[in-house]
């Protein structure tokens, strides 16, 4: 059973996503919330799977809620909603630790299969469109990780990857799908896929799209 906490300053749509959810027999309401402070009170307290995280709120806003969620250890994850899918918000979303972002107007089934992939760690965002973000909006927010050595290899947070991890993170902050690496490094997919999840627990990041944000970050990929 997957339990999803519903952030959102509007009553009724958090009533929308209620009945929506409700539905499902392989998912719960933990709880409701207005703006960003009771995302963060209400994670801490329920350890919610999923938090569906509106952009826009008084108090405080999502993309505040979701660094202090991500920043504080949680294992909850956070699917952020926008209303353009390709706006600044969806990425200082993806910057802040989401695990995706939907578009509010997804049709139900949408929405329901992004929770789901959210859920088992899967990313809600393609990481092509990822880096069109990261390109777009680069020039808005400051890197996390700040300028660090001039050899991205030196970088603490890859510099425990071999040679060939530290190719496979390059080509991943390129957008390349692991058919894609597959095909082109001549590797099997689950080569490739085993690669992956070894990136993954070597450098921290929580899913695929914050691995395209590292390689972004540390200069292992640059704007286009």
């Amino acid at each position: 059973m997957t339990t999803v906490l519903i952030v959102d300053d509007q009553p009724l749509q958090r009533f929308g996503f209620r009945m929506l959810l409700e539905s499902q027999d392989d998912m719960t309401v933990a709880g409701e919330g207005g703006n960003g402070t009771d995302a963060v009170r209400m994670t801490s307290g329920l350890r919610p799977d999923v938090v569906l995280m509106d952009v826009r709120m008084p108090d405080m806003d999502g993309i505040e809620a979701t660094r202090r969620i991500v920043a504080s250890g949680s294992s909850t994850r956070v699917l952020i909603l926008t209303t353009f899918d390709l706006d600044e918000y969806a990425y200082a979303g993806l910057r802040a630790g989401a695990s995706g972002f939907l578009i509010k107007d997804a049709l139900p089934e949408q929405l329901l299969s992004g929770i789901r992939a959210v859920a088992t760690g899967d990313a809600v965002v393609a990481p092509r469109l990822t880096r069109r973000l990261l390109d777009t909006f680069a020039h808005q927010l400051p890197s996390d990780t700040g300028a660090g050595p001039t050899d991205p290899a030196q970088h603490p947070l890859l510099s425990s990857l071999t040679e060939r991890e530290l190719q496979i993170l390059t080509v991943i902050g390129q957008g390349w799908t692991n058919s894609e690496i597959a095909a082109r490094l001549h590797l099997a997919e689950s080569t490739v896929k085993t690669h992956v999840g070894r990136i993954l627990a070597k450098t921290g990041a929580r899913d695929r799209v914050q691995a395209v944000i590292l390689a972004y970050d540390t200069k292992l990929v640059r704007p286009s």
